[in-house]
């Protein structure tokens, strides 16, 4: 039984870690403006600190915008 139970686990992390991966190569093949964009929308925040502060992420995160 505990087995089993094992097994379950380790199939549902391995299964976390490939569609988390998914995520990061969608992202690459969108370009820079794209991946940019998609990202900067989820920085609108009230403090205009926060805001720069996620932009600045999306900017490493992202590349360079041209």
């Amino acid at each position: 039984m505990m087995k089993k139970q094992v097994t379950i686990v380790a199939a549902l992390l391995i299964l976390v870690a490939l569609s988390s991966n998914l995520d990061m190569v969608a992202e690459a093949q969108l370009g820079p403006g794209d991946c940019y964009d998609g990202c900067s929308t989820a920085c609108v925040q009230r403090d205009s600190r926060k805001t720069s502060r996620c932009d600045r992420k999306c900017s490493i995160r992202c590349g360079p915008v041209n």
